[in-house]
C-alpha cells in the first residue's frame, strides 16, 4: 500500500530528504527515502529496530554520506558540509547515548555548544583579543540563561559524571539549545527516562518548540510521547518509508500495524 502522504499545507518547507539511499556492506539500510520537514513543526520518524531511523539522523547530521539521494536545508544541500560545522547551518543535535564531556561540569558542557557559534579561535582565544573575550562573554551569558530555563541552576558546577541520567539528558538538550538551532534533532530523548520523566519532556518539547521558534525532527520509540506532540510523523520500516501523515492517519495505517505487530497488512 502506499504511504498516506501529508495533509497540502502553505507552510514553508524547512528539510527535504530526497530519494536517499544508504547501503552498508551490501545491505540496503535506506531505500529511495524522501519527506519533508515543514518549518515549525515537531516531526517524528518511527519504525522498529533497524527499520533506518538512526541511518537517517546520521544523514542529517552529516555523520553519513547517502549513497545517493540529497539532504536540502534552507533551500541548500547539506551534503557538502562536514559534520563538525553542521551546527553553524542551525542545526544542533541530542544522542541515544549521551555524547557529554562527563568529566566536565554543567555549565562548561553547555559553554561547548555555546562557543559553537561564535567567531574566536585559537590564535585569538590565546592571545585573549577582543574578538575572543566577547565570544567567551556571549557563550557565557547563553550558557547562563539556558541553566536557569531548563531549571539545572542547582546542577552548574556539578560534573556530570555524578549527576542522574535524567538530568543528564537535560544537560545534552541545553548544549544542543546553546547552538541556537532553527533545526532540532532529539535521538531517543525518553529513552531511559521513568513516566514522571517523559511527561515532564513532552511539555519541554513543547516549550522549547514556542520559546526558541524551532522545527523539530524525533527519532523516538515511546509512542506515548510521539503521538502526544508531533504534527507529522514518517513511519519506516526494512528502511523504506511506509507511511506519513497525522498521528492519527499514521497509527492506523495497516502498514505500520503490520510492521510493529507482524503479519500482512490488510
Amino acid at each position: 500500500m502506499s504511504a498516506v502522504g501529508l495533509p497540502t499545507t502553505h507552510t514553508l518547507s524547512l528539510l527535504d530528504v530526497c530519494n536517499v539511499v544508504v547501503t552498508f556492506g551490501g545491505v540496503v539500510a535506506l531505500d529511495r527515502v524522501s519527506f519533508k520537514i515543514p518549518e515549525g513543526k515537531v516531526v517524528a520518524l518511527i519504525g522498529p529496530n533497524g527499520a533506518g531511523k538512526t541511518t537517517l539522523f546520521n544523514c542529517v547530521s552529516r555523520l553519513y554520506t547517502p549513497d545517493s539521494g540529497d539532504i536540502v536545508y534552507r533551500g541548500q544541500s547539506l551534503l557538502t558540509t562536514a559534520a563538525q560545522h553542521i551546527a553553524q547551518r542551525g542545526i544542533g543535535r541530542t544522542f541515544q547515548n549521551l555524547a557529554l564531556f562527563q568529566n566536565l561540569t554543567v555549565i562548561d558542557n553547555i559553554r561547548i555548544g555555546a562557543h559553537t557559534r561564535t567567531r574566536g579561535n585559537l590564535i585569538a582565544d590565546a592571545l585573549r583579543l577582543p574578538v575572543s573575550r566577547r565570544a567567551n562573554a556571549a557563550s557565557n551569558a547563553a550558557a547562563d540563561r539556558l541553566i536557569e530555563y531548563l531549571h539545572l541552576q542547582d546542577f552548574a558546577a556539578s560534573k556530570v559524571k555524578d549527576l542522574p541520567f535524567g538530568t543528564q539528558k537535560r544537560v545534552e538538550l541545553a548544549r544542543a539549545l546553546a547552538t541556537e538551532p532553527t533545526l532540532l534533532l532529539l535521538d531517543e530523548p525518553a529513552c531511559g527516562l521513568n513516566h514522571e520523566e517523559v511527561n515532564e519532556l513532552s511539555h519541554t518539547i513543547q516549550k522549547i518548540r514556542k520559546d526558541f521558534n524551532l522545527t523539530v525532527l524525533l527519532v523516538e520509540h515511546h509512542m506515548g510521547l510521539v503521538m502526544s506532540i508531533s504534527d507529522h510523523i514518517v513511519a519506516l520500516n526494512f528502511g523504506r518509508r511506509i507511511a506519513e501523515g497525522t498521528p492519527v492517519q499514521v497509527q492506523q495505517h495497516p502498514d505500520v500495524i503490520a510492521a510493529y505487530l507482524g503479519g500482512d497488512a490488510a
